[in-house]
């Protein structure tokens, strides 16, 4: 943790709970009033706190919309976040369960392959993400029922590869918590973004997601693999801003 000289303001991401809401403290934000609190800051405890990348602020917040943050004053960066004394939210998007179902699923199959490199002859937690994707298309009870029956199925898949490489597991995944790498990143961000709503469709992504990332973590690459996936969440994230529907501010 380090403490930043006073510097030009700067453009940071935030997830919000529904209505422009903080989740700790139940802040209001309007967009475009800056906000100030007054110093010492204390991470976690005192100060407004946003991220250099989207994925980063879905670790700490469960979204109900994405905002753009623009910050300044003197702060304290503590790697994945950072506290401020001044911010305003410049713009923001909604967040739907819909979104979360998708990024579960595109975060599972960046693990995907891992898996079934190493359990080439288990088809459950493709299965799962198959599910949930067609749960995204068509969000009928019969799919969700589908998704429902796959997710058990990919926890069980889970939990097998996950007791067959506990060791090189623990090792690995103590590594990639550490560096918010391999497929940790992945798994984590899915786990998040289901968690925002109960759903059948979210366990069975998150189940899915939770299967690849036992193997992954028992990979000795998990590291390289843990980067290079989070990058592209992070990527898909802004892409997928483009077509979330934006929070206008009062007129």
């Amino acid at each position: 943790m380090s403490i930043n000289h006073k510097r030009k303001n700067k453009f940071l991401w935030k997830t919000l709970k529904d209505g422009l809401v903080s989740t700790h403290g139940n802040h209001k934000w309007k967009i475009g009033k800056w906000d100030k609190v007054s110093a010492p800051l204390e991470i976690c405890r005192k100060g407004f706190h946003a991220s250099e990348r989207i994925l980063d602020a879905f670790f700490y917040v469960k979204p109900g919309c994405i905002a753009r943050a623009e910050v300044r004053g003197e702060s304290i960066d503590h790697g994945d976040k950072q506290c401020w004394p001044e911010m305003r939210i410049v713009k923001a998007w909604k967040w739907t369960k819909n979104d979360s179902v998708a990024m579960a699923v595109y975060a599972a199959e960046l693990a995907l392959h891992i898996y079934e490199k190493r359990y080439p002859h288990d088809k459950r937690p493709r299965n799962a993400i198959d599910a949930a994707r067609r749960w995204v298309k068509h969000p009928t009870g019969k799919n969700r029922l589908a998704a429902h029956a796959a997710a058990h199925a990919a926890a069980d898949a889970a939990h097998a590869a996950a007791d067959a490489a506990h060791a090189a597991a623990d090792a690995a995944h103590a590594a990639a918590d550490a560096a918010h790498a391999a497929a940790h990143a992945a798994a984590h961000a899915a786990a998040y973004a289901a968690h925002a709503a109960a759903d059948a469709a979210h366990a069975a992504a998150t189940a899915a997601a939770d299967a690849a990332h036992a193997a992954a973590t028992a990979a000795a690459d998990a590291a390289d693999a843990a980067a290079e996936i989070s990058t592209k969440i992070e990527t898909w994230l802004r892409r997928r801003i483009n077509r979330l529907e934006e929070i206008r501010g009062e007129s």
